[in-house]
């Protein structure tokens, strides 16, 4: 790691009582905004999201936030993204503006993957797959469901590690905290979310595991299962239609991989998948032990 001309190095914002600066901007979405930093007390780069400053008042995204927070720096895992520190700072206006310092993971999401290359080949996609799975089987075993496992929230690096973050809606399972479960509310992303998520049920593994037949899919041939028009759409047919194998749009893709992805999208969810674990043991099966390497970390 060099010093000289590297950005989150430049001057910047010094932040968590004089330990971090902030370096330049590396992403976004509707709650915070995400920038490289140069932690002064190890000298490493690390990643740093904070609330977006006009939310800084809203108890909502406030808590939405802290939650994030406290799930993600209790889950330790190689495929999910790690949590080093969490802090909040006085921004402009004198209010106190909340922060998570986070590994800084080089290489893209997989939405920009699909965005520069297009579908992906059969098997990688398995390959991928899996690594989600290992994220979601350590997070439920901890009792902690995602709810909104979709390309943006899943990060492979150039040397093929696979990255799960944004735990930022995910809902622990063993908590009846109404602040925390959100009963009647629809979390999560219209084209991933499950058919109990679209009629506005609790969220549950098996509605991960859902997602990931919706993330899967969208891998094999470029679009998820269902998408176009409204996001009340969308959510109907989530609850009423049948997806489409991915082997109509992409004829290279084995029968075993169909059966996949439709196993993974059964509307009901006593008929999916159990467990993340057998899931994954299923993709195994598919794709052969002497290529699984060199797919996960191959071009």
């Amino acid at each position: 790691m060099t010093v000289s001309g590297d950005p989150a190095r430049a001057s910047g914002r010094v932040f968590g009582g004089g330990r971090y600066r902030t370096g330049r901007r590396i992403g976004g979405g509707g709650m915070a905004v995400v920038h490289e930093a140069h932690d002064l007390l190890l000298d490493r780069i690390v990643a740093v999201k904070r609330l977006r400053s006009d939310l800084a008042e809203d108890t909502v995204a406030r808590s939405r936030f802290a939650r994030e927070a406290e799930h993600a720096a209790a889950l330790n895992h190689p495929t999910i993204v790690s949590v080093f520190d969490t802090g909040a700072d006085p921004g402009e206006d004198g209010v106190l503006v909340p922060w998570i310092v986070m590994e800084l993971i080089q290489g893209l999401t997989l939405r920009d993957l699909l965005e520069a290359h297009g579908p992906v080949p059969w098997p990688r996609a398995l390959a991928i797959t899996a690594k989600v799975l290992d994220a979601l089987e350590y997070s439920h075993d901890r009792g902690l469901v995602h709810r909104d496992i979709k390309p943006v929230n899943v990060m492979i690096t150039p040397s093929g590690e696979v990255k799960v973050m944004d735990f930022g809606i995910a809902r622990a399972l063993f908590v009846t905290d109404g602040a925390l479960t959100d009963p009647g509310r629809i979390m999560g992303t219209p084209q991933y979310f499950s058919p109990e998520q679209a009629f506005g049920h609790p969220a549950s593994t098996r509605s991960d595991l859902y997602s990931v037949g919706c993330l899967l899919h969208e891998l094999l041939v470029g679009v998820p299962p269902f998408d176009g028009g409204t996001a009340v759409h969308i959510a109907y047919r989530h609850m009423r239609e049948e997806p489409t194998p991915p082997s109509a749009y992409r004829p290279d893709v084995p029968g075993a991989v169909d059966d996949l992805v439709l196993h993974a999208l059964r509307k009901d969810p006593r008929l999916r998948f159990d467990t993340a674990g057998r899931m994954r043991e299923s993709v195994r099966r598919i794709l052969p032990a002497d290529v699984w390497d060199s797919v996960l970390y191959g071009a």
